[in-house]
């Protein structure tokens, strides 16, 4: 389509507001989903990194108590 000016461009000849607003509401929804879905991941990475460190520190102390109580004999 061909506009002659911006401003007719804006307007879309008297059907600018439906489609800037579905246009605006699109990229919304869009966003909002990339930020949501990336905050999620984030927050799923931390929890899996947490429990590998505790799980690490678990084993690091029952094996220093296994060695401590092999010592003690």
């Amino acid at each position: 389509m061909y506009f002659d000016s911006f401003a007719e461009f804006l307007r879309m000849g008297n059907h600018g507001l439906y489609v800037w607003v579905a246009y605006g509401s699109t990229l919304l929804v869009l966003l909002s989903a990339f930020f949501i879905t990336r905050s999620m991941s984030r927050s799923v990475e931390a929890n899996i990194r947490w429990a590998i460190l505790s799980r690490q520190a678990e084993q690091a102390s029952g094996a220093q108590t296994k060695q401590e109580d092999g010592s003690e004999s």
